[in-house]
């Protein structure tokens, strides 16, 4: 019974749909299907946008857009959340799939679902504590203007291949004269409306303390269905206008998406071994050219994943665990429908969250309309113009660059600005894999300097009845980077005082190693060979574990200040008498001589 009860309990906790499916009514299937419904027609366009961003054909987009709304449905935790294809998993992919073919971008799902599934069993989700929300600032804000800059080529209507962040701003600049000026006025046209459409949901329809009617909430949502939905409304208006030219026999002013393949994808194995360069490139070497990204890009989506359940999570709890389980099947299962690597979008999860979306199974909807459009309309994204999809990834993106936290940073930790902007600048030069890793290993390294260099706070006090003594406060863990820093400047306190006791106060000492208790207790005795007491006080059960393990007798702590004063005052009014007993034997000894003395000398004279 009790294995059967905890069997139970792992598998409500694991397939949460088993829990909140009992409690569900016909309510929240109509704001299900509601919301759905709106995140469809959000995520459709920007899916194609994506697609063309990470250097693919637009179905691979919609492959992408659709496995991860029904494994989310069923084992995610949020209800607010849709998994997808996004802009920063759409530049990682880039980085991987420029020069080579789509296979790369599908084995680097498989595998990132293979690295994700392995943290979440080792719960691993811990390493994303080690990027920092500096390092995260400046990632993002460097991949959005990465991706802001990639976008250029399809805004100005300019034919040209490019890689990095330089590298296009070098060709778009030297290119610059053949812009069509009829993709850039649609791009700038574009995008104006797409800003101006955002704020269409804010507009107040009725007076601020008055309240509204059913009429103003009615034109209030609809207001609000307009804004959400300003992707798809542009995309299908340039889409029209671009049509009507190509029916007509005009020709297309605008450059256009081309045609895209229709039909679901073909379920199938990730490709193990791909065709390159009319040579077979087998697994071992595609994943040598994968590189580091076979790591980062699953943390990257784990990362954007967990701020986005915790940005929607209303307070409660977050299972990391159960997150990072589900994104990797999400990518996993995503592998078998050719999708590239995907994860949480927090724009379609805003909009799903603002759309009243009650369950997951909103994501069903969204999935479900997905698959409708490749059976359905993919004939017709082929008269998509690319300045329009380029519009939409402008707009999307250009709100994810975060320099309004650069003064307040600036007031409270320039450490913290110095780590972003390192990481800002390394993404844009190297790339944006390595420009976090850097990012990081900036941060690691500030936190290992504080770590290896700590306060050390050195004071004269007195004890009660006025005997002095040397108070010595280190201000972090004794471990082995920063112990022989804090062993020299005991001593060096201890050296410039040669006549006082020292006490080292353990307060914010939560930790010790073997080097640390080494490195104590050759400070030990460098202090019993110069005959200076050397006391430790406030020392925790954890560390005195650890330098009972080196040292026993020599080591000598107290609980509390007052018990070390009390030693030391102890110890002085020692010295003091057996100084005035020093002094007193010399006395008699001085006496005892003098008599001699006088003795020899009488002597002397008799004779």
């Amino acid at each position: 019974m009790p294995f059967k009860k905890t069997a139970r309990k792992i598998l409500l906790k694991r397939i949460p749909i088993l829990t909140w499916g009992k409690e569900y009514t016909g309510q929240k299937l109509v704001n299900d299907l509601i919301a759905g419904f709106t995140v469809g027609l959000t995520v459709m366009p920007q899916a194609l946008a994506y697609a063309t961003l990470g250097g693919l054909e637009p179905q691979y987009g919609l492959y992408s857009a659709f496995i991860g709304c029904y494994i989310y449905a069923i084992f995610g935790s949020i209800k607010d959340i849709t998994i997808g294809p996004t802009a920063l998993m759409a530049l990682m992919t880039y980085q991987q799939v420029m020069e080579r073919n789509v296979d790369y971008a599908v084995l680097l799902c498989f595998l990132s679902g293979i690295v994700q599934i392995i943290m979440a069993i080792l719960r691993l989700g811990v390493l994303i504590d080690f990027i920092s929300i500096p390092v995260t600032v400046g990632f993002t804000s460097a991949t959005s203007v990465v991706i802001a800059t990639s976008q250029l080529k399809s805004l100005l209507g300019l034919k040209i291949k490019s890689s990095d962040f330089l590298d296009t701003m070098t060709k778009v600049i030297s290119n610059i004269h053949q812009t069509r000026v009829n993709d850039l006025i649609l791009g700038v046209s574009c995008i104006a409306s797409l800003m101006l459409l955002r704020k269409l949901k804010d507009v107040r329809v009725h007076k601020k303390d008055s309240k509204p009617s059913k009429q103003q909430d009615t034109l209030k949502y609809i207001l609000w269905l307009i804004s959400t939905s300003r992707n798809a409304i542009v995309v299908v208006l340039c889409s029209l206008i671009a049509f009507y030219y190509e029916r007509n026999g005009l020709g297309s002013p605008f450059l256009l998406t081309g045609n895209v393949k229709s039909g679901v994808p073909e379920f199938k194995l990730p490709p193990f071994e791909t065709q390159l360069n009319n040579r077979t490139v087998l697994l071992g070497e595609m994943v040598s050219d994968l590189g580091s990204s076979i790591a980062l890009v699953p943390i990257i989506a784990v990362l954007g994943n967990v701020a986005i359940a915790k940005a929607f999570a209303s307070g409660s709890t977050i299972d990391a665990t159960q997150e990072l389980f589900t994104l990797s099947l999400c990518n996993l299962f995503g592998s078998f429908f050719s999708s590239m690597p995907i994860t949480g979008s927090f724009s379609r999860s805003a909009v799903n969250h603002a759309s009243g979306v009650q369950t997951p199974l909103g994501g069903i909807v969204t999935g479900t309309m997905v698959l409708l459009a490749l059976g359905f309309l993919t004939p017709y994204f082929a008269y998509i113009p690319k300045a329009s999809l380029a519009a939409v990834i402008v707009s999307a993106v250009v709100f994810m660059i975060e320099y309004e936290v650069v003064r307040p940073m600036w007031r409270s930790s320039k450490k913290d600005l110095a780590c972003t902007f390192a990481t800002f600048v390394a993404c844009l030069i190297v790339g944006v894999e390595y420009g976090i890793l850097l990012g990081v290993g900036v941060n690691l390294t500030f936190l290992l300097h504080s770590s290896a260099r700590p306060a050390v706070y050195v004071e004269k006090q007195k004890t009660p009845h006025g005997v002095e003594y040397m108070a010595i406060t280190p201000e972090n863990s004794l471990y082995f980077p920063a112990i022989d820093f804090i062993k020299s400047s005991v001593g060096k306190a201890g050296m410039t005082s040669k006549h006082l006791p020292v006490v080292v106060d353990c307060r914010f000492i939560l930790g010790a190693d073997f080097t640390a208790a080494k490195g104590i207790s050759a400070l030990i005795n460098e202090f019993m060979m110069r005959k200076q007491p050397l006391y430790f006080i406030n020392t925790r059960k954890e560390v005195l574990h650890v330098f009972n393990g080196v040292m026993r007798e020599d080591f000598k702590h107290f609980d509390s200040k007052e018990q070390v004063e009390q030693t030391i005052e102890d110890l002085t009014s020692d010295h003091g008498e057996q100084d005035c007993l020093l002094s007193h034997d010399c006395g008699d000894l001085h006496r005892r001589n003098l008599e001699l003395k006088e003795i020899s000398h009488n002597e002397n004279l008799l004779v």
